[in-house]
């Protein structure tokens, strides 16, 4: 099925907004009008000049930012938090009544981002995460205070391009990116630490990372497959077929539990919750 989808701006192409022109140039998503791209430097605007992408530089072009929002309905700020209002500033003039105005960025209000543009301009805040990068995003999306139900589906269809999209009220923005934001480095941890076990237990660094990062490829594909149970008792239950009473998955459990893996992951979503606000506030 194809998705197609009005003039989109990126401005701030860098890890996670290349992420989602890539998912705006699949084979199966067209743009009308095409993409625009800006960067600060020549060479890495160079780079993503293909195909329907204009991309621009602010190094040779200092109007780049303003010159690819004319026309665009949907513009995604991919810029750094604390460059985000200047560069808002910088655009409003530029951009039409009804543009879909999306940051990707941490920290950053809906209620800042509408003080720095026109009355006639939506905005929506969204928190992507790295897995955009092939294709198996998750994305908060929360809404602003003047966008629209037909602003948020233009955005939510974006972000579709790179993976599922949950929506938020814009209160759970920060706890949700304690999860799905910082979520992959959680998993790394886990794999990192399940590794260098496997080692202690006389394996090679490379049998035990094809033990370990198999497993868990493995066993997420299951998960991903397992459509005949409700999503959030799927993981429950497939621990539970996994674990025979008695035996040795249950004992690793039960070590699990009793070393108080659910208060640490507690803990921890909370500590990047509290980091998250002090972002936000500026310390």
């Amino acid at each position: 099925m194809v998705t197609t989808l009005p003039t989109t701006a990126i401005l701030g192409a860098g890890s996670m907004g290349g992420a989602i022109l890539a998912g705006l140039l699949s084979p199966d998503v067209v743009v009308e009008g095409g993409v625009r791209v800006t960067n600060r430097t020549e060479a890495k605007a160079v780079a993503l000049r293909r195909g329907s992408v204009t991309s621009l530089a602010t190094e040779t072009d200092p109007t780049a930012n303003a010159s690819a929002v004319v026309g665009a309905s949907v513009v995604l700020i991919g810029v750094k938090p604390g460059m985000v209002v200047d560069l808002l500033r910088e655009i409003g003039p530029a951009l039409e009544p009804g543009t879909v105005v999306v940051s990707l960025a941490a920290g950053v209000t809906t209620a800042t981002m509408e003080a720095a543009l026109p009355e006639h301009v939506p905005v929506l805040r969204s928190m992507p995460n790295t897995p955009a990068v092939v294709g198996l995003a998750v994305t908060g999306l929360a809404a602003g205070s003047r966008s629209s139900e037909a602003d948020l589906g233009l955005a939510r269809r974006v972000f579709e391009v790179v993976g599922d999209v949950v929506v938020v009220p814009e209160e759970q923005i920060d706890a949700l990116s304690t999860i799905s934001g910082s979520g992959p480095a959680y998993v790394f941890y886990l794999i990192e630490q399940l590794q260098e076990a496997a080692v202690a237990l006389g394996f090679t660094p490379a049998q035990a990372a094809t033990l370990v990062q198999g497993t868990f490829r493995g066993a997420s594909e299951l998960l991903a497959a397992s459509d005949l149970l409700p999503a959030a008792e799927a993981p429950a239950e497939l621990r539970r077929r996994v674990t025979s009473p008695g035996g040795t998955t249950e004992r690793a459990v039960a070590e699990l539990a009793d070393g108080g893996l659910r208060e640490l992951f507690e803990r921890a979503t909370q500590a990047a919750l509290a980091r998250n606000r002090e972002i936000a506030a500026g310390s």
